[in-house]
């Protein structure tokens, strides 16, 4: 009979001295348990937490959805702060952002009694028809890492755990739970891995969600090459594995999953019932250093996060703060992008206005809730209306005649119902609402002062009305503070400064994954080819030649900046060398203002074909007027290599490099070259 122990016995055990190591902890607890309460601990008890372990003092271990704030779902209701989705932060190209949000979001998660949150959502935005984008981040590989790892570092600072998700190439909705990614190894190595591997290597994240789909015909939870093989012996990965909900449900062998590393099976077992672990292990097809390995993992994140700890003795929690709905209009205001400005129409002048019109349908409209686990329930959220409004005073009117308005405000986009950003159901359209275009190009026709602003979280097409609109303001899911960010950017108190994430291709028909039915939605057997393989985003349309919408890295600004001065500290490397680049910004406008200075590499000639440049380092740096700064950036092998998939490693070929320094992937502004030899 197992023994139950009282509190004080407990509490001398080892593993409940936290002066003693971790790791020293975990093996204590892991000799503890029974081979039933190891099973236990393979899968979830409720929707959102494991099973507890009374006699050995283990409680449930609390996850809740909310890569953009914590989901109602997940808390029991509980109002949370709404920061901006996905897309928008990773607009604004700002690390340290992206560090204090994580941070802010922990204390949120803290603050609701749960050990993890269920974030970032890294997945390559590989088509503008995918469900969740809004929730993603970029098509880049380098900007999706160099995000990702701050906020994990942000969250895991207060002793949280972060669950980067979803792993791997889980890029669009339809048939999410069949589909087949079919995804060569060197566009797995170099466009899909990066995110996650850098969360492992630099991040340390405590957590790897499992994606639903398929890759290559085996499903990513049982896929023992991908997370055992790939991300634990190679990355060095020593969190736990999670399943995505319910992703298992057409798992047949408990032992795959098991054997591939597969720690937590939620919401609850279908593949991991004791009864089946039991004949399973019976018949030898997995073995108990199996089980401890998966245990052991789980484990070692519940230390971590303070559940044996006292709660005096751990970072304390807030919800819906002041500090936090203030990062969120910061995250806004950096976010939010000015695509479109035909005669400096913005900033506005107050002083010049008698009469706005704010119309469209997500003119005042409330978007935090709905979308699937995005879902955020604020204590408030502000609409574009309420702060345009709020921003114009008493002195302004608003007005619904839009041929007598000084200035119209036309708002538009997409929304969180199924078919457009939703998850569970990919776009039905890449043009907006027949109604939204009729209404865009009759306001355009009488009041040419008309300002389009877009809520949505992907690209979409702009045919027929772009070249008749003066200015067109990319908003996002701007959080609950979002009215207020994007009036200061509309009346001049803050200079926009974001930066396109993705390429925004003028037909779908551009976009790399739309070669054929083979490459998106599929075949009729389930199977996605990823036709275009590396060649993802500005990759494609830059070795196509297509000429996007607008471009990836691409975002105006009040202000105007120069770049000069190239300087490469030496013009050959080889080996290990490291090279540094520096250049001059200088802020020429008469605003102050933030820039984006992008540095992109060039492979003049390659064994391999390979894109036409790749983005390998980013500055954002904040300049008043007049104001000049140095800008320096290191470059080394790895920035030069790609991988050959026939040889099974990173190569570098000898031959020359361009760097090059831009303000998008399509306006190059300085060059400089470089020999790379191997000696």
């Amino acid at each position: 009979m197992t023994k139950e122990y009282s509190k004080e016995e407990l509490n001398g055990f080892p593993f409940m001295n936290n002066t003693l190591p971790l790791e020293k902890r975990v093996e204590d607890l892991l000799n503890r348990l029974t081979l039933n309460e190891k099973f236990k601990l393979l899968t979830g008890r409720h929707r959102w937490e494991t099973s507890p372990i009374k006699r050995l003092g283990i409680r449930p271990f609390l996850m809740t959805d909310g890569p953009n704030g914590v989901a109602p779902h997940s808390s029991n209701g509980k109002q949370a702060t709404y920061f901006p989705v996905g897309i928008c932060r990773a607009s604004t190209w700002n690390r340290s952002l992206c560090y204090e949000f994580g941070k802010a979001i922990a204390a949120e998660v803290r603050e609701i009694g749960a050990h993890m949150i269920l974030g970032p959502g890294v997945n390559i935005i590989r088509t503008p028809m995918c469900g969740r984008n809004f929730e993603y981040q970029t098509e880049d590989p380098y900007l999706n890492k160099e995000l990702a790892v701050e906020f994990i570092k942000g969250v895991q600072s207060e002793r949280i755990a972060a669950c980067i998700k979803h792993y791997i190439c889980n890029n669009q909705e339809t048939n999410r739970y069949s589909y087949s990614a079919e995804v060569s190894k060197r566009a797995l190595k170099e466009i899909y891995y990066p995110a996650f591997k850098a969360a492992i290597k630099e991040a340390n994240v405590l957590s790897v969600m499992g994606a639903y789909n398929k890759i290559n015909g085996i499903y990513a939870c049982e896929h023992e090459e991908l997370i055992k093989q790939e991300m634990i012996n190679k990355w060095g990965f020593e969190g736990f594995v999670v399943s995505d909900w319910n992703a298992t449900q057409f798992i047949k062998n408990p032992e795959n999953a098991l054997n591939a590393l597969l720690t937590l099976e939620m919401p609850r077992a279908k593949i991991y019932k004791r009864k089946d672990l039991e004949e399973t292990f019976l018949k030898e097809k997995f073995s108990i250093e199996t089980l401890n390995e998966n245990i052991r993992r789980l484990l070692r994140v519940m230390f971590y996060v303070g559940l044996f700890d006292k709660q005096e003795n751990l970072p304390k929690g807030s919800r819906n703060t002041e500090v936090h709905q203030r990062l969120s209009r910061k995250m806004a205001e950096e976010g939010i992008i000015l695509l479109k400005n035909e005669n400096n129409l913005l900033p506005l002048n107050k002083a010049k206005l008698k009469k706005i019109a704010i119309i469209g349908p997500n003119a005042d409209r409330k978007l935090a809730e709905g979308g699937g686990s995005s879902s955020v329930r604020p204590p408030y959220e502000i609409t574009p209306y309420q702060g345009i409004k709020e921003k114009c005073g008493a002195n302004i009117d608003v007005i619904n005649t839009v041929s007598e308005a000084d200035v119209v405000f036309l708002v538009m986009g997409l929304n969180h119902e199924p078919g457009n950003d939703c998850e569970n159901a990919d776009r039905i359209s890449f043009e907006l609402p027949s109604d939204q275009i009729d209404l865009i190009n009759n306001t355009l026709e009488v009041n040419s002062n008309t300002i389009i602003i877009l809520i949505n979280g992907s690209p979409i097409s702009m045919k027929g009305w772009i070249k008749k609109a003066p200015v067109i303001v990319e908003a996002w899911y701007p959080g609950l503070e979002g009215g207020r960010a994007l009036a200061d950017i509309i009346f001049g108190t803050v200079n926009p400064s974001g930066k396109l994430p993705i390429t925004f291709p003028k037909e779908l028909s551009d976009s790399p994954a739309h070669i054929s039915q083979k490459s998106y939605p599929g075949t009729e057997d389930r199977k996605v080819f990823y036709e275009e393989d590396i060649f993802v985003g500005y990759r494609y349309f830059d070795t196509k030649n297509i000429d996007p919408l607008f471009p990836f890295g691409f975002g105006l600004s009040y202000t105007s900046f120069n770049y000069e001065n190239i300087q490469l500290d030496k013009k050959y490397l080889s080996g290990n060398d490291v090279l540094t680049i520096k250049m001059d910004i200088i802020n020429t406008g008469n605003r102050e203002g933030a820039d984006i200075i992008q540095l992109y590499i060039q492979d003049i000639e390659s064994g391999l074909k390979r894109p036409v440049k790749e983005l390998k380092e980013f500055s954002k740096v904040n300049l008043k007027p007049n104001q000049k700064k140095i800008i320096s950036f290191k470059i080394d092998r790895n920035d030069l290599a790609f991988y050959n998939q026939d040889t099974n490693t990173w190569t570098i070929e000898d031959g020359n490099f361009n760097i090059l320094l831009s303000k998008s992937s399509r306006d190059i502004w300085l060059k400089g070259d470089i020999e790379y030899e191997q000696k």
